[in-house]
């Protein structure tokens, strides 16, 4: 899991990818975007997803919620994936004081805020990050 941006690898469309499409780009790392998608349904409830693009030159990113609330948004690359959390003071604090992997700590600390919170960015290629990317969620959530 690393915290540098790759391209979106929707750029230039104007409709949102399908399931052949996101398999296409993502390749082996399908696989760990279904799972974390099936985690989240199914220990927390988060079961929303919308695809939304700002501009063409932006790409397509999934929204993923629970009711009303944003808790994730992930950015399909080629042969990986980008999550996207952006978390409340109280939601870092808990992330910074838990056993999370160091990487992900440093990766908040170098975070940008927004007026929404701090937005963290992690790379995902397989499937032996998803413990850390749930748990970050499980924060988001208690937070």
């Amino acid at each position: 899991m690393t915290t540098r941006l790759h391209p979106n690898a929707f750029i230039g469309r104007t409709k949102p990818p399908t399931e052949e499409d996101l398999a296409v780009a993502l390749q082996a790392s399908k696989g760990a975007w279904d799972r974390l998608l099936a985690d989240l349904a199914g220990q927390y409830g988060v079961t929303g997803h919308e695809w939304k693009s700002y501009s063409p030159k932006a790409g397509w990113s999934l929204r993923v919620t629970r009711k009303a609330r944003t808790i994730v948004w992930l950015s399909p690359q080629h042969d990986s994936f980008e999550v996207l959390f952006i978390l409340g003071d109280k939601a870092v604090r808990a992330a910074r004081q838990s056993d999370l992997p160091k990487r992900i700590v440093e990766a908040l600390k170098e975070a940008p805020k927004y007026p929404e919170g701090t937005g963290v960015r992690l790379r995902v290629k397989s499937p032996r990050h998803l413990a850390a990317l749930e748990k970050l969620a499980a924060i988001k959530l208690a937070n």
